[in-house]
Order: C-alpha cells, then sequence, then structure tokens
C-alpha cells in the first residue's frame, strides 16, 4: 500500500530486479507469460512467492546461485513438469551468494521505490 503498486507490478519488479542483476554478467534473463519468475534459455533460475494481507505484502524470491540441484528431478517444479532449472554458477556468473546479493540489493531497492536500503548484519 505504502509504494502505492499493485501485486502484479511488485511481481514484476522483482522479476526486473533479478534480470537486470543477470544482465551484470551477460546472462540473458527472460519472464514467462502465466508463469511467475525468471527464466535462462527455458530453464527456470527464479522463483517467487507472495502474500498479500491488508495491503501488506510478505515476500521471498529464490535464487538460484551455487547449488545440489538434483532434488528439483524428483518433483515438478513450481508445478509444471519437466521445467529445468538452472543456477547463476552454470551460466557465467559468481558462485558466492555475497557477491549475487552486491548486484541484487541495489536492483531491488530501485525496482521498490526505495533510494537506499540497510545492510542486514547475519544472526551471531
Amino acid at each position: 500500500r505504502r509504494l502505492k503498486i499493485g501485486v502484479r507490478q511488485l511481481v514484476e519488479g522483482l522479476e526486473q530486479a533479478v534480470i537486470d542483476t543477470l544482465g551484470v554478467w551477460g546472462i540473458d534473463g527472460q519472464r514467462r507469460d502465466g508463469a511467475p519468475g525468471v527464466y535462462v534459455g527455458g530453464r527456470k533460475i527464479m522463483a517467487l512467492g507472495l502474500r498479500v494481507r491488508r495491503g501488506c505484502s510478505f515476500h521471498g524470491l529464490a535464487f538460484n546461485v551455487a547449488m545440489d540441484l538434483s532434488p528439483y528431478a524428483r518433483i515438478n517444479p513450481c508445478g509444471f513438469a519437466g521445467l529445468q532449472i538452472t543456477q547463476v554458477s552454470e551460466l557465467g556468473g559468481p558462485e558466492t551468494l555475497d557477491a549475487v546479493a552486491a548486484a541484487l540489493v541495489p536492483r531491488l531497492t530501485e525496482a521498490l521505490g526505495y533510494s537506499s536500503w540497510l545492510p542486514v548484519v547475519p544472526a551471531a
């Protein structure tokens, strides 16, 4: 509500932030009609989940960086049979979450209409 945007605009903003982040490493991320998330060459690299209640959003995104993707072979990712999954490190991008976060956070900040952010300090 505070941002004065709808759910679709929020989804598109999150997707665009990831697409722009992938572009930093020359990776061509794309949207797919009817299937929220970000795809590279038809393979999903980012999924998102949103809940909106009384004008407040609770959101998260799963951006595959460098992980064991084999468990996806045993499920229908995002409900789509045969959907292939990929990750940043397989496509020539960095292999660390810190490197991806450093590129993603400013783009998320901009996509959500903010001008700055506070760094997150990991729990000890």
